[in-house]
């Protein structure tokens, strides 16, 4: 029932797209400006998210799942707050963070001020590029961090010790054994976190805004045709998004059955 429920909203959105709208307001679309920079902006900040997310995740993951430590179950957590915590919530608790953090009696003002006194006046993060990213990633990295935590759960210790006896050092077994094992996991990752960046809003709209041509993603885009009427130019591009969605997670489902024949080979 769930997944006729899935194919029932995409249909309804094909079916309405086929009625209302016609192959040359199609193309008019993606011939707009805006929506081409909106395409553009979407594919480089989500690639940039779940490169981050990785990053973060694979150490992290690892950590949480190899050691003991005083506090790790408050640490689990904290982690999983950007999963649970409306996606309003995050953007705002990032535009307090840069924008009222530390304290003006520190002298030092806000984070923001900092990063323009270093940087110069037309830098910052708070509605620009940069704002789109980090709020993207604030909630993207969260998912790819329980994956790799669950990942390294149901990977045996066992080889990367009996790689230690034998000579490698713990960095080496990581690289050479772990991370090889864990190579399903790490792609699964960072498909959940760039699909998952794909489909931010929330943290978007109030830490970076929605401003046409610097920090609208196709996300904003919807936003955007639905506020002014244009429901037709929202259904388009939200099949857009579902096409792209399909397209990542098809290939990377393609790309793991083969690299997991080799290594059957």
């Amino acid at each position: 029932m769930y997944l006729l429920l899935i194919l029932g909203m995409l249909l309804a959105d094909v079916y309405y797209a086929g009625t209302h709208v016609s192959g040359r307001e199609f193309i008019d679309l993606l011939n707009n400006e805006n929506i081409r920079y909106s395409i553009w902006l979407t594919l480089i900040s989500c690639t940039i998210s779940a490169l981050l997310s990785i990053v973060v995740a694979v150490p992290s993951g690892y950590l949480l799942s190899r050691y003991g430590f005083r506090g790790k179950t408050l640490v689990d957590a904290v982690l999983d707050i950007p999963i649970v915590l409306p996606p309003l919530v995050v953007g705002l608790s990032l535009l307090i963070l840069f924008n009222k953090m530390p304290p003006e009696s520190w002298g030092l003002g806000s984070f923001e001020d900092m990063i323009q006194r270093v940087f110069g006046e037309k830098a910052g993060v708070t509605y620009k590029i940069p704002a789109v990213i980090l709020a993207q990633f604030s909630v993207s990295c969260a998912f790819a961090v329980r994956t790799m935590r669950n990942t390294f759960d149901q990977i045996s210790p066992r080889t990367e010790q009996v790689a230690r006896t034998l000579g490698c050092s713990h960095a080496r077994a990581f690289f050479s054994v772990v991370v090889p094992e864990s190579w399903r996991g790490i792609s699964t990752a960072g498909t959940l976190a760039w699909t998952r960046a794909m489909g931010e809003f929330g943290p978007i709209l109030v830490f970076a805004s929605t401003i046409r041509g610097r920090t609208e993603v196709l996300s904003s885009t919807v936003f955007l045709e639905i506020s002014i009427g244009n429901l037709e130019g929202a259904v388009m591009v939200s099949l857009l998004m579902v096409t792209l969605a399909l397209v990542v997670l098809v290939a990377v489902r393609v790309w793991d059955k083969n690299q997991q024949h080799r290594i059957l080979i």
